[in-house]
């Protein structure tokens, strides 16, 4: 018995593995952000929407290139007893990095795209996930250690695996709801009200975006986010235990798509088993904060800095620090840190070298400077780095000067700061920056979140 009872577990383990793909991990970035200190960890989730292979029959519609609606960064504190997810909207614009495409070239950096265009950088049907990747690392400055990727067939047999999840719905949902090219209401799909759902009919409540609301897909990110905490619910109910955690491996691996550290059953039941002591109250959702812009969306500095430097200090969104298992470096008394909060600065290219005033806005909007617009300079021939300033603005200008060492200050007229970087700057090599964290993050942040025993049936859509 003791025999067939290994054999039986073996068989089941060589299962699980042979269901997992991997991405290629030569298509990340190799400037990377520095590792995540003390055992935090981000891990940033995608769905993909490809119509490839078994997906065609659960999500309708055509076209087996790979693309991503939905995208979440989680961050797992040090403590592993806390966890935060941030939605980034699949429309914001954003800087692409270069990314790797499987002909083995790599893409010029894109500037101000949508966001989800990295997941299709490729046009494969597994969609580009390394690039989705760097994408976030080079916006939010925080290292990513493990990256997955849930597609249709894979989504719809974990609900089943769980028995269900419970959602709720603020009003009845009929066909011309799910498809809006009907020219009839159609057949009633969900009821009002509390309900539980698997399968198809799980994907296509978290994928539902008209009928509801304002009908967006900023909207539709709320539900997304009602979804997972009422599916994280489910599962701890039915208890972190291999009877649970297996059939739930099983259903998902045949579907996911996973980096190279993620891939085998081990090492995804170990990072299952690592969240086991997270209470409901304690793991967090919101959106990163944003505004539209005609019909895509921006994302709101300092607001959205303060967001990824607070995680990256690994601070509650209260501002309150967990204690880390394993100290960071300690940090130097005599270095205070650049806070730019409340410092508007133009950037200027002042060399030939390209990218360079993306470059330095980075860096500033991760010391919470304020950046009114890049440009190129007048002249590209500076050999050093020069910082205007106008009339009562000296100590603003200093203060920017810290993050260039070397940087020449000039008076000038009018009521503005510019950065015109110089040739020195660009012979700086590139290494992350480490925003100043805040104690606490405005109430417009931390008031649109939602802890996993959140109500369900309440803040589902905006409007």
């Amino acid at each position: 018995m003791a025999v067939l009872a290994l054999a039986a577990a073996g068989a089941l383990y060589m299962r699980l593995n042979g269901n997992i793909s991997t991405f290629n991990g030569k298509g990340l970035s190799h400037q990377r952000p520095q590792d995540t200190p003390g055992d935090a960890q981000n891990i940033l989730l995608i769905g993909s929407d490809s119509r490839s292979g078994d997906n065609a029959t659960l999500g309708g519609g055509t076209g087996a290139v790979g693309r991503s609606d939905t995208t979440i960064l989680l961050h797992v504190y040090a403590d592993h007893r806390h966890a935060v997810g941030v939605s980034i909207p699949r429309d914001s614009l954003v800087d692409i990095p270069p990314c790797l495409l499987p002909d083995g070239t790599w893409t010029a950096p894109r500037q101000n795209t949508m966001f989800n265009a990295a997941f299709s950088l490729g046009s494969t049907a597994a969609g580009n996930p390394a690039c989705t990747q760097n994408t976030v690392e080079a916006l939010t400055g925080l290292r990513i250690e493990h990256t997955v990727v849930v597609n249709f067939e894979g989504f719809a047999t974990m609900t089943q695996a769980v028995g269900g999840v419970p959602v709720c719905l603020p009003n009845d949902i009929y066909q011309n709801d799910l498809n809006p090219n009907r020219t009839t209401r159609g057949n009633l799909i969900y009821h009002k009200g509390e309900q539980k759902v698997s399968g198809k009919a799980a994907l296509d409540y978290v994928r539902l975006r008209h009928g509801i609301g304002d009908g967006s897909d900023i909207g539709r990110t709320k539900r997304q986010q009602a979804f997972i905490s009422s599916l994280i619910t489910q599962v701890k109910k039915k208890g972190f235990s291999p009877t649970t955690l297996l059939p739930l491996a099983n259903a998902a691996t045949r579907s996911l798509t996973v980096d190279p550290g993620l891939g085998s059953a081990a090492k995804l039941l170990s990072f299952a088993m690592s969240l086991k002591n997270i209470d409901l109250a304690d793991i967090q959702f919101l959106t990163a904060p944003w505004r539209y812009d005609g019909a895509r969306i921006d994302l709101v500095h300092p607001d959205v800095d303060n967001l990824w430097a607070t995680l990256k200090a690994d601070r509650t969104l209260d501002g309150h620090t967990t204690g880390r298992k394993t100290p960071g470096p300690a940090p130097t008394p005599s270095t205070k840190p650049v806070e730019g909060a409340g410092v508007a600065v133009a950037v200027y290219n002042g060399t030939t070298t390209n990218g360079l005033a993306t470059r330095a806005t980075e860096l500033l909007h991760n010391h919470q400077f304020t950046v009114t617009g890049t440009a190129t300079a007048r002249s590209q021939d500076h050999a050093t780095t020069v910082i205007e300033y106008g009339a009562g603005l000296k100590s603003r200008a200093q203060t920017l000067a810290r993050l260039f060492p070397g940087a020449e200050l000039q008076p000038i007229p009018g009521a503005q700061i510019n950065l015109v970087t110089g040739q020195d700057y660009a012979n700086t090599p590139t290494t992350p920056a480490t925003p100043a964290a805040p104690t606490s993050l405005p109430t417009t942040i931390t008031a649109q979140a939602r802890s996993a025993n959140h109500n369900l049936c309440s803040d589902l859509s905006y409007g």
